[in-house]
């Protein structure tokens, strides 16, 4: 069975690459287009991983973290955070205060946040990879 990945960026040319390259890498992808959509779909199914964007409208990454962090269920999600280049944070700090496990900053490669999941869900998505 494939794990579960929900992508939240209201950047749809964002979305669409990084959700293409995690379905072929053999990913079960969701999408949200902001974060209040990302907090209701991670309430209702519990994703293996979250990569969400810092800014976003209706709720931003960080709030969204936040709502996280402080849900029993769910305080222990893996998250990787994207950020735009002007917007930039320290992956140590995040790590400390949002338990957040990596950051990547904008433009990043769809590969590279693959091999991020990779490494977190403990390797390959599915047998067929």
């Amino acid at each position: 069975m494939s794990k579960k990945i929900l992508l939240a960026d209201d950047e749809i040319h964002i979305l669409r690459a990084a959700e293409m390259t995690a379905r072929r890498a053999g990913y079960d992808v969701q999408i949200a287009r902001d974060g209040a959509e990302a907090w209701e779909m991670v309430q209702r199914q519990r994703p293996d991983v979250l990569v969400t964007d810092v800014q976003m409208p209706r709720m931003d990454g960080l709030e969204l973290t936040r709502q996280i962090r402080g849900n029993a269920r769910l305080k222990d999600l893996p998250i990787l955070m994207l950020t735009a280049k002007g917007y930039e944070l320290e992956p140590h700090e995040m790590a400390e205060k949002w338990g957040v496990l990596d950051v990547l900053t904008k433009p990043f490669s769809p590969r590279e946040l693959v091999r991020q999941i990779d490494q977190i869900v403990g390797g390959a998505a599915v047998a067929t990879r």
